[in-house]
């Protein structure tokens, strides 16, 4: 019975949700809503009168499931493919769908084009886009845009160990939040997300620089390239899965408002922290509760409009879920899994050959299938972990020396006596 109660919903519909109760509330106008959503007036007001009358259920698309009617036939597609490799393959894609509709009654749009070349592997002529930097006007609500980034520097003045702070900083507001780790990685990435969630929400969207932590250098794998993707690092993968959108800033420049907060912190937080004998890290994070509200009263500013975007917490238990750095592993014959060169067994049997093992922030791991977690126990380290045995040394082998009677001796000796005797005769 509770299973009718349940609304099944995209991680976009259920922030486009979230717009409108905003709106319903009279938050934000229907036109702002209609911005943020991205959508027109006319379709926000649709939704909007949907909801009012079928409940948040309205939000899901009526067409979820279906085959769209403007889907290409695979006759049109291969015919195209064909042509563009034949005749233009050194054309750009808009000069090629030019001519496709031109010379072949082939109507594509250019982005249809590009998603078959993607998917079939084909290159094509790309254009290199111009670098353009301008002024950037402030977001106009709290929680749709925070900067973030990590600050290497000595904090402690030699008191102490060198660290990082992990600050985070509202485009709209300048409200500031962070906090000191030992290193800017994932594990801290995820933590300090993990923080700023159960304080203000779940933001819109982030703006990154592209730190391996942020952005992953790996090369896609030749699935993600027909399938139009790149690879993901472990936070991104994260910041996806609770629907946050992911900005990559080119240049220092572009997030110079956390750029500008760094400056600031290095001046005023370090000078504080010396007048407070601050020299390790928990001391510093300690020191934060009460220098960053002190900070925000002083230099926040207000938003442009009043509402907040930022979307409810999750459960810490979803949270924790989520914000982990997850990978997948085979599971073998015996239902064991190696993780971090240790063997694991997985105490029931399953009917699947890979699983999710969570490394999770608390230093527990997880393992689970389909979102259920799988009971397991430890059982031994793996080969590699093994301590090799104490190698035995072996004396030297002695060369073997024939007994005198032995054949080859006798052969020998009988040798030597014949050149002794004819060496003496006259």
């Amino acid at each position: 019975m509770a299973e009718k109660d349940m609304i099944t919903m995209s991680r976009k519909e259920a922030k486009r949700l979230h717009i409108i109760h905003q709106a319903l509330d009279n938050r934000i106008s229907q036109t702002e809503a209609a911005t943020l959503a991205g959508l027109s007036n006319r379709q926000i007001r649709r939704l909007i009168k949907r909801i009012r009358q079928e409940g948040d259920e309205g939000i899901c698309h009526r067409s979820r499931g279906t085959v769209s009617n403007h889907r290409v036939s695979a006759k049109i597609k291969e015919k195209a493919l064909r042509l563009f490799q034949e005749k233009y393959k050194d054309f750009n894609l808009t000069h090629a769908t030019e001519q496709l509709a031109e010379s072949h009654r082939i109507t594509v749009s250019r982005e249809t084009l590009r998603l078959w070349l993607t998917a079939e592997g084909i290159p094509y002529k790309k254009r290199k886009a111009r670098k353009h930097r301008q002024w950037r006007e402030r977001k106009a609500y709290f929680g749709e845009l925070v900067q973030i980034d990590g600050s290497h520097h000595d904090w402690f003045e030699s008191r102490g160990p060198v660290c990082v702070f992990m600050g985070y900083i509202d485009d709209a507001t300048s409200t500031v939040s962070g906090r000191f780790y030992a290193y800017e990685g994932t594990i801290p990435a995820m933590d300090s997300m993990k923080r700023y969630i159960k304080r203000y929400g779940i933001p819109q969207s982030v703006y990154l620089d592209k730190h391996s932590t942020y952005k992953s250098p790996a090369e896609p794998t030749i699935e993600e390239q027909l399938n139009d993707q790149r690879p993901m690092s472990h936070f991104e993968k994260s910041l996806s899965e609770l629907g946050i959108e992911v900005i990559h800033a080119n240049s220092p420049q572009a997030k110079g408002r956390v750029e500008r907060l760094f400056r600031t912190l290095q001046d005023r937080l370090v000078k504080e922290m010396r007048m407070s004998g601050i020299k390790s890290v928990d001391e510093a994070n300690e020191f934060l509760k009460t220098f960053l509200p002190k900070y925000n009263r002083k230099f926040k500013k207000p938003a442009a409009s009043k509402a907040d975007l930022h979307r409810l917490a999750l459960h810490s238990r979803d949270l924790d879920r989520i914000l982990c750095i997850k990978e997948e592993r085979t599971v073998r014959n015996d239902f064991t899994v190696i993780y971090g060169s240790k063997l694991y067994q997985i105490e029931r049997a399953i009917r699947a050959k890979t699983i999710i093992v969570e490394d999770r922030l608390d230093g527990t791991l997880h393992i689970t299938h389909n979102g259920q977690d799988l009971a397991y126990r430890k059982i031994k380290p793996a080969l590699a972990e093994e301590k090799p045995q104490e190698l035995q040394i072996k004396p030297a082998r002695q060369p073997w020396i024939p007994p005198v009677g032995h054949p080859w001796r006798r052969t020998y000796l009988t040798k030597q006596r014949i050149k002794a005797r004819l060496s003496a005769a006259p």
